[in-house]
């Protein structure tokens, strides 16, 4: 069984990465592992004028469904309110979008798919 600080460990070092890809990609990274009032935005990054809210969803492998699957409806509206906290924390009033960065596979060999505009907040 995983320990629960090795499992943040490899969360956190995936994490790292994939700022990493996002940036070589022209993304600048502004925040990450953003704790709000129920949530955690795992990556806040900028694409020119816009604020992009990413959400990073990680799995060894897609034999139980690919990490994309995971960000449900819940997990939408979770990412949404603390997307929300942090604008008001942070006194910013821009333009944004919500991204999900599925990664599979175990370093070095990742695969990453990236998801701009997710979905939208209403």
């Amino acid at each position: 069984m995983t320990h629960p600080a090795d499992a943040r460990a490899r969360g956190a070092r995936i994490e790292r990465l994939a700022a990493d890809w996002l940036a070589a990609r022209g993304l600048a990274l502004e925040a990450a592992n953003q704790h709000a009032r129920g949530g955690e935005i795992a990556l806040v990054m900028r694409d020119g004028d816009v604020l992009v809210f990413i959400e990073v969803r990680h799995r060894r492998d897609t034999r139980h469904g690919h990490p994309l699957e995971t960000v449900n409806a819940t997990k939408q509206r979770r990412l949404i309110q603390a997307a929300r906290f942090y604008l008001q924390r942070n006194r910013l009033s821009c333009a944004c979008r919500f991204d999900v960065l599925a990664v599979t596979g175990t370093p070095p060999d990742l695969d990453f798919t990236w998801v701009r505009n997710a979905f939208e907040a209403f």
